[in-house]
């Protein structure tokens, strides 16, 4: 009887190089660790200047300060990984903001506007298509990009202009994922519910009302840890997910599927 072979898990993503923006907290940071402890070299890409090498160094990778929504950088950030590493496998293109200014339509103005969209949007058109000038060369890759819940729902606690961004992520995600598929590519949206990361606690500490109303819908009862969001990053980074492309993968404790939540 032949032996089933052993597949050491642990080390799925070994030889990969992933480029990470936003890397230097929240899911970006957790992800960082995720795909390191997974056998990947790490590029952190993020406008901190000091929690951005220090997560680099936490991961043994290497660390480029770039503005994403700078066509030079961002190039620059996917060149250096590849020069450094050689290669660039694995793109996570997750960089965003969501300001206090951008709220309801009718209190959002035309420069809050332009700031989520040229940071949450902009940044991923720009980073993908760096990520796939490398990837088209090598035949392969796996791009992941940052979307979120509320790119397939409407939300009355409106932020108009992150979730007219995140839309824009979503659909562009899927045009990419079945644009280069046959070209070893794999392009998908992750799309988060709500995280318990900084940048949300800080929205809601101002507001609890406000989080009392989304909490409420969620059927697991609570925000996702980063950690959670980082291990379906890796999965879509790895050959487990390798007949998985254009796909909207939520991640968000059954809110898209709920009409009545559990008591």
């Amino acid at each position: 009887m032949t032996a089933i072979p052993r597949i050491d898990l642990t080390q799925r993503l070994a030889g990969r190089v992933a480029v990470i923006t936003g890397g230097a907290s929240g899911i970006g940071l957790a992800t960082a660790k995720r795909l390191a402890a997974e056998g990947a070299t790490v590029v952190i890409g993020d406008m901190d200047a000091t929690a951005g090498p220090a997560a680099a160094e936490l991961v043994g990778g290497l660390f480029v300060q770039v503005d994403v929504t700078d066509e030079a950088q961002v190039n620059m950030l996917f060149d250096r990984a590849a020069e450094t590493y050689g290669s660039v496998d694995i793109a996570f293109n997750n960089a965003g903001i969501s300001p206090p200014d951008d709220d309801s339509i009718e209190t959002t103005e035309l420069p809050a506007w332009q700031k989520v969209q040229d940071v949450n949007l902009k940044s991923v058109y720009l980073c993908s298509r760096a990520a796939l000038r490398h990837m088209v060369a090598q035949g392969r890759g796996s791009i992941i990009n940052t979307a979120s819940f509320v790119a397939v729902l409407g939300s009355a606690t409106s932020q108009i202009s992150y979730t007219a961004s995140k839309g824009g992520v979503l659909a562009m995600s899927r045009e990419l994922g079945v644009q280069f598929a046959r070209q070893g590519i794999r392009v998908n949206a992750l799309c988060p519910g709500p995280v318990n990361t900084p940048l949300l606690q800080e929205l809601f500490a101002s507001d609890p009302e406000r989080a009392q109303r989304r909490l409420v819908h969620v059927p697991v009862g609570r925000f996702a840890e980063p950690e959670e969001l980082a291990a379906a990053v890796a999965f879509l980074a790895s050959d487990d997910a390798s007949f998985i492309t254009g796909s909207t993968f939520l991640v968000d404790g059954g809110i898209s599927s709920a009409y009545v939540t559990p008591l």
